[in-house]
């Protein structure tokens, strides 16, 4: 059927021009696969041990199993993502979702591993690797969005700083990989 002006009307979802899509951690799925043929291989050379030594029964291999399982537990990733004012991690059993356009705190976290503290104007907190961020820009540019407007609303009291700083470091690590694909180094 067509129209007068020869155009066609188009659907629309929930967010005009595509700015609703759901951004995902991409390097999620290789992590994942990393734990799992880490447990793996803890699982099967605690398998052959007790082979070669003649001490494997039923209940250690259970034991060996257990502690396999344990390993795979603890390696396993937090699945990042992201989406117009809202930023989520997914662990096995929880998952917590912080409004990004209603932060009030963002703490940057030193210690073993460096991580970022979420909070916003709800109660949500939310703990990111900020390597997250920088692996995956998509992600960044959707919490810097909602951070622009949490800071311009005057929501956002504390940690505009270490936003800031983040968001050098994010740039300065896109321009170089920029520049290594294109072997500008």
């Amino acid at each position: 059927m067509e129209h007068r002006d020869d155009t066609r009307p188009q659907t629309t979802g929930p967010y005009p021009s595509g700015a609703g899509t759901v951004v995902y951690d991409r390097d999620w799925a290789p992590d994942v696969r990393r734990s799992v043929r880490c447990a793996g291989a803890l699982f099967g050379l605690l398998l052959c041990v007790d082979l070669t030594a003649g001490e494997l029964t039923w209940w250690r291999g259970a034991l060996w199993f257990a502690l396999a399982l344990l390993l795979l537990l603890v390696l396993f990733p937090v699945r990042v993502s992201a989406g117009p004012g809202w930023l989520a991690t997914r662990r096995l059993l929880h998952t917590r979702r912080v409004r990004t356009d209603l932060l009030t705190a963002v703490r940057p976290l030193d210690g073993v591993t460096q991580r970022l503290v979420l909070r916003d104007t709800l109660g949500n907190r939310v703990e990111i690797d900020p390597e997250v961020l920088i692996r995956t820009p998509a992600l960044w540019y959707r919490l810097a969005e909602g951070a622009r407007g949490a800071e311009a609303a005057g929501t956002l009291l504390c940690g505009a700083t270490a936003l800031h700083r983040l968001a050098r470091r994010v740039d300065r690590e896109t321009a170089l990989g920029v520049f290594r694909v294109s072997g500008l180094e």
